[in-house]
């Protein structure tokens, strides 16, 4: 799989008039039910699922981190990520290896997803804006509505949905309400 996604990022990284008129290439996946989509280009490779070492005080959305070929790559589930309860991980469970951008960096991070669909291209025509209404993830985490087969995908925005500073920020403040709770349930705050 991981070669399929390397000939597809070389094709998706062709001048981007010719790319325009024909649309783009997504991976589609599902988390909770739901069928996503993520612009190519962004992937750098989807691996099998394999246990993540937890980090002590990391938000609830933060599964853990894995070891990929010598680099730590932080690991998120999508699921907890968009608000909903945390999935249980099944052999169809894959982790997508996306790169994020913090300033000029790259940093690479896992995101759990449930299963990977297929790489799918969806013109420009068959994509709607995002709804005022509908799905429960916040709007600027959309880019649109791809249309496959009569169905809609919903089209993230990798850089919102993965943003490096709101994802330190909100690791920030689980650490601060870690702090404010009580070690032992029902004991008082001091």
């Amino acid at each position: 799989m991981s070669a399929l996604i390397r000939s597809q990022r070389k094709a998706a990284q062709e001048p981007q008039d010719r790319q325009a008129a024909r649309g783009q290439q997504y991976l589609t996946f599902a988390v909770t039910a739901e069928v996503f989509g993520v612009a190519i280009v962004s992937i750098k490779e989807i691996i099998e699922y394999r246990a993540t070492t937890e980090v002590p005080m990391m938000p609830e959305f933060m599964r853990g981190i894995i070891n990929l070929r010598g680099r730590v790559v932080p690991v998120i589930d999508l699921a907890v990520r968009f608000g909903r309860p945390r999935g249980e991980v099944t052999r169809r469970s894959c982790i997508v290896i996306v790169e994020a951008r913090l300033g000029a960096e790259q940093q690479d991070l896992g995101v759990l997803v449930d299963a990977v669909s297929a790489v799918a291209e969806i013109p420009d025509a068959d994509i709607e804006p995002p709804p005022s209404f509908g799905p429960k993830l916040r709007s600027d985490f959309i880019t649109g509505m791809g249309k496959i087969d009569e169905k809609f995908v919903i089209l993230l925005d990798v850089s919102k949905v993965l943003s490096i500073e709101e994802l330190s920020t909100l690791g920030d403040i689980a650490q601060e309400r870690a702090g404010a709770e009580p070690a032992v349930p029902g004991a008082a705050r001091g």
